[in-house]
């Protein structure tokens, strides 16, 4: 499990710190935010302690309705625990209590400008980026038509020249050699470069070169969601291929299940050409129109026509 800390959440969002700043280096672990309105009546059945507490007007202007020794005791149970931070919306004065606590235990109290509902979309976002799930793939990531094509394979069998191709086309490259990869809550793959070798491809027999400095700034792309997996390997004759495009395989990473498709590999073919037209298939079925169940439809059909003509 990936992790965070207060003070990354400050240097982000330009907080100001109003109090408990020993607690700066407290872990955040989770991405859900509180609103503790049902802890500040007085209700402790159920507490978040792992979440950042958030303060809105509706929780400040409760709070100020509350006798001393209730905030007093309010603050005391919302600070226990792993509470990470308070963060108090709209640049609103927060009461002596929360402070006073809040230097005691060490939970900072943070203060924005933002307005709440804002600020909650904000710091989901920022925290989902920071802890999602991340791994490493050996490979190259393209936008071919808006299509994130993740091309996979054995070191050397032509993963970058048909990289190099596919811009020339006109598409986009996102990752060459080490793509890295975040894994979303809702299970979405996202790819990027790592920033040592961000837009740069390696050609066996010509070097490294810089592809946006080469095609240009529409030729790169630094961020794109992993939609399917091109992976390529060694013709081998006595294997048998997918011919008709039926069976669809799938490939794990993380926890997300990503078509893939295999491209053997042989003297003579253009894979940057089969390649791009798998992207577009890809995006014909995703809108709806799947060639070879149309084309064994119509198969099915003319052996019928054909069984019927003969009674």
């Amino acid at each position: 499990m990936r992790k965070t800390n207060v003070s990354h959440l400050v240097d982000h969002f330009n907080m100001t710190i109003l109090s408990g700043d020993e607690g700066l280096g407290r872990e955040i672990t989770v991405t859900d935010l509180s609103r503790p309105g049902l802890q500040l009546a007085g209700y402790y059945s159920y507490f978040a302690e792992e979440r950042i507490q958030l303060f809105g007007l509706t929780e400040i202007n409760f709070f100020q309705t509350l006798t001393p020794e209730e905030r007093l005791e309010r603050m005391n149970f919302l600070m226990q625990g792993q509470v990470p931070c308070f963060c108090v919306t709209r640049n609103q004065m927060v009461p002596e209590e929360m402070i006073d606590v809040s230097n005691r235990l060490g939970v900072p109290v943070l203060q924005s400008p933002l307005a709440t509902t804002t600020l909650v979309g904000k710091v989901t976002n920022f925290l989902e980026n920071r802890l999602a799930p991340t791994t490493t793939i050996h490979g190259v990531l393209t936008d071919i038509y808006g299509v994130g094509v993740l091309i996979m394979g054995s070191s050397g069998i032509g993963k970058s020249e048909a990289a190099l191709e596919l811009v020339k086309r006109g598409h986009r490259l996102v990752a060459d050699d080490a793509v890295e990869i975040k894994q979303t809550q809702g299970g979405q793959l996202s790819g990027s470069a790592p920033e040592l070798i961000q837009h740069l491809l390696e050609i066996r027999g010509v070097g490294i070169i810089n592809i946006m400095t080469m095609f240009g700034a529409g030729a790169v792309r630094n961020v794109k969601n992993i939609e399917m997996v091109v992976q390529l390997e060694l013709w081998e004759p006595h294997k048998m291929y997918e011919r008709l495009g039926l069976d669809e395989e799938t490939l794990k990473i993380m926890d997300t299940e990503i078509p893939i498709i295999t491209v053997p590999v042989r003297p003579g073919r253009n894979l940057a050409v089969i390649i791009e037209v798998a992207a577009m298939n890809f995006r014909l079925k995703r809108m709806g129109y799947n060639a070879a169940m149309h084309f064994t439809r119509k198969q099915s059909n003319a052996i019928l026509e054909d069984a019927d003509s003969d009674l």
